[in-house]
């Protein structure tokens, strides 16, 4: 189908990880589900999936049911699954080198150490896919940047969550009604 679109929220599986930084891919895909008026539902892809139709797009929404670095084959299953081509995949995903409560949109490049984003390339054969790079900022003082991530956001982080979700899940909306250069000239300038 020309009009279809897979957006996936990269996180880790299971309730004890669903506060970390590193799942707020999976929160964002949480707030699509829910604009959507579905459900996810289990797929034989290792996924949760959801079915949105939009007016002049269908968008399947996903999240791997594998741990963030084994994203990959869940990703290249759904991609092959519902014949998406790599250029209409949106990948939502946590970003350290991005401020907190900042979203970066972007076309293709490389995995900047992303352990998520490099099992997907690997597994799709390619990086040409669409990033909505959610800003969790560095970590503090001399902490591992793995044990950051694995944290949950503090209780300011948690009370401007819900902007940048929202924010976020625009940002994926605006990309598949006007294409990522309009979401990019919106969020990057406003995000400033």
């Amino acid at each position: 189908m020309d009009d279809r679109w897979l957006v996936v929220g990269l996180g880790n599986p299971g309730p004890g990880y669903a506060g970390n930084r590193h799942n707020v891919g999976q929160m964002v895909l949480g707030e699509l589900v829910r604009r959507s008026g579905t459900a996810l539902r289990r797929h034989k892809t290792n996924s949760l999936t959801a079915a949105w139709r939009r007016p002049g797009s269908a968008l399947v929404l996903a999240q791997p049911l594998s741990f963030m670095n084994l994203s990959g084959g869940p990703v290249a299953g759904l991609l092959r699954f519902h014949k998406v081509p790599l250029e209409r995949l949106i990948v939502i995903h946590d970003e350290l080198d991005i401020p907190f409560d900042r979203i970066r949109l972007k076309q293709g490049g490389g995995h900047g150490g992303h352990n998520g984003l490099r099992d997907i390339m690997a597994a799709a054969g390619a990086g040409d896919f669409i990033r909505v790079r959610v800003g969790i900022g560095r970590p503090p003082g001399r902490q591992d940047p793995a044990d950051f991530v694995l944290r949950d956001f503090n209780a300011a982080e948690r009370a401007a969550l819900p902007t940048i979700l929202a924010d976020a899940a625009d940002a994926v909306e605006q990309i598949v009604d006007d294409g990522i250069t309009a979401a990019q000239l919106r969020f990057h300038t406003t995000s400033e």
